[in-house]
């Protein structure tokens, strides 16, 4: 990431790079494995519904895939692509969770594993922003918290413990 320039662009919290890194390492601290934890320091590769900026086209799925394997750039590409309206509210309920690629505007039913890793890859994502910024904190903990809430089933009990930690003291 370094080299597509995520120490350039700003982030809360200082740099995307900054940013990137500590995705991975709260996943790391949580258990998560290898996979997903590149998957944590890649998720924004292709932009987010959250973050547009992007640091490679869709176009480069291929050359990531090559760099850090194909089921790590999967889930890069699952995240980046989440329209996040259309999928959080019943991303968690079992027969109901449907995921919506903005990208391709399809829906599809993810598998178990798949909303998993899309929970706990979110979590990191938006503790990360909790813990570094207040003003962040003050303004979506307990959005945040009720996010996290519904995703319960899905988390790891490292990932909900650190949610419940960190916006359960912003509302």
């Amino acid at each position: 990431m370094t080299t597509l320039g995520a120490g350039a662009i700003a982030h809360p919290g200082g740099t995307l790079l900054d940013h990137l890194l500590r995705v991975r390492a709260l996943l790391a601290r949580w258990g998560a494995r290898p996979e997903l934890q590149v998957a944590g320091l890649c998720h924004a590769a292709y932009g987010t519904d959250g973050f547009p900026t992007a640091l490679l086209p869709l176009d480069r799925r291929a050359e990531l895939a090559a760099v850090i394997g194909p089921e790590a750039e999967r889930l890069v590409y699952d995240y980046a692509s989440c329209d996040r309206r259309a999928t959080y509210p019943a991303l968690a309920d079992e027969g109901h969770a449907v995921f919506r690629d903005r990208f391709t505007g399809r829906g599809y039913v993810p598998s178990v594993g798949m909303r998993c890793d899309f929970a706990e890859l979110t979590a990191a994502n938006e503790l990360d922003l909790v813990l570094t910024d207040p003003v962040f904190a003050a303004r979506w903990g307990a959005e945040l918290l009720g996010l996290f809430t519904r995703l319960r089933p899905l988390l790891s009990e490292s990932a909900w413990k650190e949610c419940v930690s960190a916006c359960g003291s912003t509302g």
